[in-house]
């Protein structure tokens, strides 16, 4: 409960000492929102530019050199997938030299993107075991500046440092655990960031900040997309360095602009570590918990695996394929093709699902829209197909952004632990984003192509459609 302050009727203090102030609406809660998306965006820019481009481009170069070498080394990979093509429509018959060359274009494929996605999967695994356990200590959390701004200013700040550090790692085993690292720092402070929500912001506010927040996760993908390539063609892998500023700069500002009230005095049993662990499995005795928690880790399993080899996609399943500099120029393009769908879904969808008191038609609606999108370039393998995909995608992405998070948060079965209950929410999410492009990979090195790919993410997003239906408690 909480009380409103006689002198403004835009916050409430809290009852419970140590906690947050809720903001009502006015400038405290524009602040809010502006701070909160620009942290936001810029954890999101990071996987958007570094994850999906420039991470992509130093696994490529790693795995170019290993398999390309000596006479082998000057190969024009785009012109060589064009004579598979060719050999594989049975137009061309390949000399010893070329067949040679066509064996290592085959190890250099399943490398990179087995590789690749044992990279994004580890950084995925570290963001899952990170939330629930930074969520659960930030509710206990006793600081100057509150239970969540520690979190999110070292995690700004550390996440930065070690993406420095990626830039300079020149072997597959060491990228594997700095990205880890990256991805944990982050991770434990979008985690916080993400909590701050439901600490501050009423109930009827929800689903509208659930959009805005799920237009800063865009806007920050974009961006990303759209810096990764103008920096690389510039400065190369040292386009690492601007991510890195905006990350450690947002996070500090949120601390900064939107302060928090002190919580020194929240009163805390004392610590029990082992009952604390087993705590994590309370919200998951909620049904709908369960089910919301199914339905988040199957759709961002379907992202995760769709979105994992868009770089490799353009230039490998695409007909006609496409160079590495074609690839880079155009999904910024890509991106941006999504934006004004996804930030009107976003918009119309958030305050739609406030307005009527209901999430889940929203979220099965853009979960089936998300399964039909990946569809597209399954049945046809071509670059208009991945442009077609990415518009129906992102138009279901906004719906799925502007209220999965409200309904998450509408089914927390304990309002006082929001902190470890979203945390625990966070890991469905983050198993699906951990074991989509796992699993995307492999089937990649199985079955030497990326038609697998589309297939998985086709079951991936029905299935998440499906287990919203299992819903009861919230309409």
């Amino acid at each position: 409960m909480t009380a409103v302050r006689p002198e403004t009727a835009h916050t409430a203090e809290p009852s419970v000492p140590g906690t947050s102030t809720t903001y009502l609406g006015g400038p405290p809660l524009r602040r809010y929102l502006l701070v909160y998306i620009l942290a936001m965006a810029a954890i999101t820019a990071v996987n958007g530019g570094v994850g999906a481009i420039l991470l992509p481009l130093q696994v490529q170069d790693i795995e170019f050199a290993h398999w390309f070498t000596g006479p082998d080394a000057g190969v024009d990979l785009q012109h060589l997938t064009d004579l598979k093509d060719a050999v594989d429509a049975g137009t061309v018959t390949a000399t010893e030299q070329q067949r040679h060359q066509l064996d290592l274009l085959a190890s250099y494929e399943a490398a990179r993107a087995g590789h690749l996605s044992i990279i994004t999967g580890f950084g995925a695994v570290a963001m899952m075991i990170v939330q629930p356990v930074v969520g659960l200590l930030s509710d206990r959390t006793r600081s100057p500046w509150g239970r969540r701004a520690p979190w999110i200013a070292a995690g700004s700040v550390l996440g930065a440092a070690v993406l420095l550090a990626v830039r300079y790692s020149a072997g597959i085993g060491l990228l594997i655990a700095l990205w880890a690292i990256v991805q944990l720092s982050m991770n434990a402070a979008q985690g916080s960031l993400n909590t701050t929500v439901p600490d501050r912001i009423p109930e009827s506010k929800l689903g509208t900040v659930s959009a805005l927040s799920g237009i800063g996760t865009l806007l920050g993908v974009l961006v990303g997309a759209l810096a990764a390539g103008a920096l690389f063609d510039h400065m190369g892998l040292d386009g690492y360095f601007p991510f890195a500023l905006a990350l450690a700069v947002t996070g500090v500002l949120f601390v900064l602009a939107a302060k928090d009230r002190p919580s020194t005095d929240l009163q805390v049993a004392d610590a029990d570590w082992k009952e604390l662990l087993k705590s994590f499995v309370i919200p998951l005795r909620s049904a709908d918990f369960r089910w919301v928690w199914l339905g988040g880790l199957m759709v961002m399993l379907s992202y995760g695996a769709s979105n994992a080899f868009n770089l490799y996609m353009l230039q490998s399943y695409i007909r006609p394929a496409l160079s590495t500099q074609e690839s880079l120029d155009l999904i910024p393009l890509m991106t941006l093709t999504v934006l004004p769908g996804t930030v009107v879904s976003m918009l119309v969808t958030g305050r739609w699902s406030d307005r009527i008191g209901r999430r889940k038609p929203f979220v099965i609606g853009a979960s089936a829209l998300f399964a039909i999108s990946m569809a597209v370039p399954l049945m046809w393998p071509t670059l208009p197909a991945m442009f077609i995909q990415n518009i129906l995608g992102g138009l279901g992405a906004g719906c799925y952004l502007a209220v999965d998070r409200a309904l998450l948060i509408d089914v927390l079965p304990d309002r006082e632990a929001a902190g470890r209950d979203l945390g625990v929410g966070a890991t469905g999410i983050n198993l699906g984003q951990a074991i989509g492009p796992v699993i995307a990979g492999q089937l990649v090195v199985l079955t030497g192509g990326y038609g697998s790919v589309w297939v998985l993410s086709l079951i991936s997003a029905v299935v998440g459609a499906l287990a919203i239906l299992r819903v009861r408690k919230v309409r």
